[in-house]
């Protein structure tokens, strides 16, 4: 079982893939908004992060950086989980340090397979 963090800040999408993670196996760990997202990794050491982009205080793009780049959580593969589709953010928020990029509303087994993809083990 991992331990995964999903950072969103509408309490439907959080509701929709914690049901998902946990259906999966796993214990699932929210955080309402891109700056509580950031703490909540640093505190929790999560296997995996599920991070939507649009989101008040610290966009995911923002948040993504500031987890890869710090030395205790950079190990921690991130999904940005976004209504955002175009290809110019896709490629931004890969290059901020993101394994992998759902757009939403998104198929419940294209999330599984990602994150079966990027779970260690």
């Amino acid at each position: 079982m991992a331990r995964i963090l999903i950072v969103d800040d509408s309490p439907s999408q959080l509701m929709g893939i914690r049901r998902l993670v946990e259906k999966l196996g796993h214990e699932a760990l929210t955080a309402e908004d891109g700056a509580a997202g950031v703490e909540a990794a640093k505190r929790e050491l999560p296997d995996l992060i599920l991070m939507d982009v649009v989101m008040p205080n610290l966009n995911g793009f923002q948040a993504t950086r500031a987890i890869t780049r710090e030395a205790t959580t950079k190990h921690i593969p991130i999904v940005l989980v976004t209504t955002k589709d175009q290809d110019t953010d896709r490629m931004w928020g890969l290059r901020q340090g993101a394994k992998a990029y759902i757009t939403k509303p998104f198929n419940d087994n294209d999330l599984a397979e990602v994150i079966g993809q990027l779970m260690p083990g």
